[in-house]
């Protein structure tokens, strides 16, 4: 797993262990950036589900101003973070974001890009989307980007959001989802 684009072009990242995170892949993630284009430049990026941090991190490299990660565990992010020398651009939060309100410190910011790239076929896309306050996360020209086993659908259920492009790769869905 590495850096695909940007500043830190090739960095390699801390290789997971075990089945605990499954990071998207470099193929996946460099579909995903091609796609969002210039929108990553100066962007505010929220990385839910952050994992390794990969997702977060390609963001920074390709010139997004700051991301903040929210995940269980985030000794990897940090990890990550140094290694890239990014820690200056990053907010770091341990949160459950299925069991617990959205960080009390997210409050009165706007993100431009959120990443939701949670266990696959739980649920937590859907979940995370109707949290209380999570559309007021979201900057008026907003994209959220979710990661999903192609053997699941997503159902949003909320009249403010809509998914307005999918993809597949390999065994993976990723879709796009706009603020309307």
């Amino acid at each position: 797993m590495r850096v695909i684009s940007g500043s830190c072009r090739g960095r390699k990242l801390v290789k997971v262990q075990g089945q605990q995170i499954r990071p998207t892949s470099d193929r996946t993630r460099e579909a995903v950036f091609n796609i969002i284009g210039q929108k990553v430049r100066k962007a505010r990026v929220l990385d839910l589900f952050a994992g390794t941090g990969a997702l977060g991190i390609e963001a920074l490299s390709r010139g997004a101003c700051h991301t903040t990660f929210i995940d269980l565990a985030c000794n990897i992010i940090h990890q990550n973070l140094e290694l890239c020398r990014l820690e200056n651009q990053a907010t770091v939060i341990s949160c459950d974001i299925i069991r617990e309100p959205m960080p009390e410190n997210l409050n009165e910011q706007r993100f431009d890009i959120v990443f939701i790239d949670p266990p696959y076929r739980k649920g937590y896309i859907e979940h995370t989307l109707q949290k209380e306050s999570f559309t007021d996360l979201l900057d008026e020209n907003s994209i959220i980007i979710a990661e999903q086993s192609c053997t699941e659908s997503l159902q949003l259920g909320l009249s403010t959001l809509d998914i307005y492009q999918q993809k597949k790769y390999s065994k993976t869905i990723i879709s796009f989802i706009n603020k309307i």
